[in-house]
């Protein structure tokens, strides 16, 4: 039963890290001048919907306000009168 285990956690272990390896490009650098616009162009873009979700937070009521009171005029329920 040990030889299975250690067998399995090898293999496991192996394919981790091979996948880690694999998926690991880092930070690239271009000089082409089409990439580097389209890069920019995202960034602004990312840049705006964030700003954009930011206003819309901010413009929402707090959760607080949303809270009806109730209205001392109404009887309450279950009370005879």
């Amino acid at each position: 039963m040990k030889k299975v285990s250690l067998a399995v956690l090898l293999s496991l272990s192996a394919v981790a890290s091979g996948a880690y390896a694999q998926g690991d490009q880092g930070v690239t650098m271009s000089t082409d001048p089409a990439k580097i616009s389209d890069i920019e162009s995202r960034a602004q873009n990312l840049q705006s919907q964030q700003d954009n979700m930011q206003n819309m937070r901010s413009q929402t009521p707090s959760h607080k306000s949303m809270h009806h009171k109730k209205s001392p005029n109404k009887p309450a329920a279950g009370s005879s009168q």
